[in-house]
Formats: structure tokens, C-alpha cells, sequence
């Protein structure tokens, strides 16, 4: 999907948590990862079929091999459903393969995905911890279940397959744990931080967290994205400047339509 099968990963947006969410001062459509010709549009919130068509050169989701949800959460998954329309162009031409946990397909009448665009897709893989899924070149896999209110929520590394590395890990939301870091390896950690300090019962990382974890697992490069207002308001980019002085390594703040090239890490 990225022209001349260019391997990238492009923010089409980052927002975090439904503040930012509902006044779009960041959009909330997914994040596209394009890799040896596989393309895998993740957690595709509200938006995202909007950026797809503005985004300049134009996205096209018929390329697209798998849709990826995280988790089942409305910033995460409010547009699954025309993507996959889109993906399957109007359902004509049923293709792809939809990754996701089990509570996104059925949970008592609170399914995300409707079972019509369940049906249109080749393959459906529900996520377990410990898994691994092959789509395309990629391999998939869902090292650990994260904690995140009730609902089933899973990180991703992300391999060419053949590989033994992990090119890309992405820590979706969730409050930390001890032990979170050793299960993403990836030489690209993406990170979600929500919350410029931690606030006890909200369920995802801070950036204390952060620092903890980039501290701990030095990935080559560090991304954060997914940002709610307390890490809006205290800017991404100075964040991410100073956790890159104290660790030494690299870290960089998303912003809505960046791309990240991975061609030096693959």
C-alpha cells in the first residue's frame, strides 16, 4: 500500500483515550504498518477511512492484507467495520485476514465487529496470549494479555518471517506491570502513553512508565503515540527530547501523518 512497497509505519493518528478522541485535537484514525509488501492497518478508530482517502499520496485499502484491533475499545476499533467493507471493496472481492480478541466478535449483543463484515474476510485469527499469526511476509504475535479494564487487550511484535528478530513491538494500553518490557523486543517500540503522570485506576502507561521501560528494554528507537490531554498539554516533543537525553536512546513523539522508515532495521 505504500508506494514502491516502501517499509514504513505511518501515525494516521494519535490520539489517546476519548477526550482527545471526541474534540479531534488529535485525529483518531490507526497507525498503517507496510513491510515487505504486507500491509496491516491497526486498530482503526474513528476517522480512519477519512485519512485514508485525504492522505496524500492516497491510502487504498484494497491493498490492505490484515486489520488488526488491539483491543475492541471505540478509539480503537469505531471504523473496523468500513474498513473491511473498503478493504473487500464493498464486499465484492472477500479478502484478508481480521485479527482481533475474542470479545471484538462476540460478547453478549457488544461485538464490534457485525457479523456481516465478519463474514467478508478469508480468515479470521482470535488473539491468545502467547500466539503467533502469519499474515503475508509478517508474522503476529500477542506475547501477553495487558490490563486494561475488562475488556481483552494484547501488544503485538512483529517479524518478517524467516527472522529471529522482532522488528517492530507496539505496547498498545495498559497499566504497567512488572515484567511488561520483557515481553516486546522490538528493534521499533512503539509505545502507547496516555498520561503525562500515573493516576491510580487508569489503565494505561505514563511517562514514568515510559522511561522505565525504554530504560530497561533499549530498543534502537522509541515512538510514542496515543496521547490524552495531561500529554498533550506538556508537549509530546519536549517529552520525548528529554527521556531521549536521560536513557540515550532514541525516542520520538508521533504526530498525526508522520512516517517512520524501516527500511534501515529490516
Amino acid at each position: 500500500m505504500a508506494r514502491n512497497n516502501k517499509d514504513e509505519i505511518k501515525f494516521l493518528g494519535t490520539a489517546g483515550a476519548r477526550f482527545v478522541m471526541i474534540t479531534q485535537f488529535r485525529s483518531s484514525a490507526g497507525t498503517v504498518l507496510s513491510v515487505r509488501g504486507t500491509n496491516l492497518l491497526i486498530d482503526p478508530g474513528p476517522g480512519t477511512l477519512v485519512k485514508f482517502t485525504s492522505s496524500r499520496p492516497k491510502l487504498n485499502p484494497a491493498k490492505l492484507n490484515a486489520i488488526i484491533l488491539t483491543h475492541k475499545h471505540l478509539d480503537h476499533s469505531n471504523d473496523v467495520n468500513v474498513m473491511i467493507e473498503a478493504m473487500t471493496e464493498g464486499g465484492f472481492k472477500p479478502r484478508g485476514v481480521l485479527l482481533c480478541p475474542t470479545d471484538a466478535l462476540r460478547n453478549e449483543g457488544n461485538a464490534v465487529v457485525l457479523s456481516y463484515y465478519q463474514g467478508l474476510v478469508d480468515r479470521i485469527e482470535e488473539f491468545k496470549e502467547g500466539e503467533s499469526y502469519t499474515v503475508g511476509n509478517l508474522e503476529v504475535q500477542t506475547p501477553k494479555r495487558h490490563l486494561h479494564g475488562i475488556v481483552d487487550t494484547y501488544g503485538l511484535n512483529i517479524k518478517v518471517q524467516g527472522e529471529l528478530s522482532t522488528l517492530v513491538s507496539f505496547i498498545a494500553d495498559t497499566r504497567y506491570f512488572d515484567g511488561l518490557e520483557d515481553y516486546y523486543d522490538g528493534d521499533v517500540l512503539v509505545m502507547n502513553v496516555a498520561m503525562y503522570k500515573r493516576r491510580e485506576g487508569v489503565d494505561h502507561l505514563s511517562v514514568k512508565d515510559a522511561r522505565r521501560i525504554i530504560e530497561t528494554r533499549r530498543p534502537k528507537v522509541a515512538i510514542l503515540t496515543h496521547f490524552g490531554m495531561t500529554m498533550l498539554r506538556n508537549k509530546p516533543w519536549e517529552i520525548a527530547k528529554q527521556l531521549g537525553e536521560e536513557t540515550g536512546v532514541e525516542v520520538i513523539a508521533a504526530r498525526d501523518g508522520m512516517k517512520f522508515d524501516l527500511s534501515p532495521f529490516v
